[in-house]
C-alpha cells in the first residue's frame, strides 16, 4: 500500500514530486521538472511562494500565492489568469523550497527565479495575450526542425 503525500510530508523533512498538468507552465513543466516540498507548519505565507494545498473536492494543487489577506489566501497557476480564493490556511500542506530541472537543483530564493516569478505575477492580466502568440511561434519553429526524408 502506498503512502499519501501528507504521510510522506509528516515522516520526511523533504519530499520531491513531479508536477502533473500545465497550470504552472512555463515555470514548471510536467515530465521535465520536479519540486522539493517541505511541510508548511506554522511558517508565514508570502506572495510569490509555490504552495501545495487541498481543494474542498480533495484535489491536490500546486500553485503560486497571489495575495494574502485576512479573509484567506488567493492562489493562481503560472499558466492561468483566474485567481482562486480565498482559501483557508488549513488547506495548505507544504511549500516548494527548491526545484529540479534537467538534474540541476535551485532554491526558491534563487535571484533569477525570484525576479522572473515576480514579473510573471505582475503580468497576470496579460498572460494569455502573451502565451498564445508565443505558443504559435514555438509550433511554427518546431516545423523547421523536422527531419527531412
Amino acid at each position: 500500500m502506498s503512502q499519501s503525500l501528507e504521510q510522506l510530508l509528516d515522516e520526511n523533512e523533504y519530499v520531491q514530486i513531479s508536477p502533473e498538468g500545465y497550470s504552472m507552465y512555463p515555470i514548471l513543466c510536467p515530465g521535465r521538472d520536479q519540486v522539493i516540498l517541505k511541510k508548511l507548519g506554522g511558517k508565514r505565507i508570502r506572495r510569490g511562494q509555490v504552495l501545495l494545498y487541498r481543494r474542498e473536492s480533495g484535489t491536490l494543487v500546486l500553485h503560486r500565492v497571489f495575495r494574502v489577506r485576512e479573509d484567506g489566501i488567493y492562489m493562481v497557476g503560472d499558466n492561468q489568469s483566474e485567481v482562486e480564493g480565498p482559501l483557508p490556511r488549513e488547506a495548505f500542506l507544504a511549500r516548494a523550497v527548491a526545484f529540479v530541472r534537467k538534474g540541476r537543483q535551485f532554491s526558491e530564493k534563487n535571484l533569477v527565479y525570484v525576479v522572473l516569478t515576480r514579473i510573471w505575477l505582475f503580468l497576470r492580466p496579460l498572460r494569455m495575450p502573451i502565451m498564445k502568440p508565443l505558443a504559435a511561434l514555438k509550433r511554427w519553429l518546431r516545423g523547421f526542425r523536422k527531419p527531412r526524408p
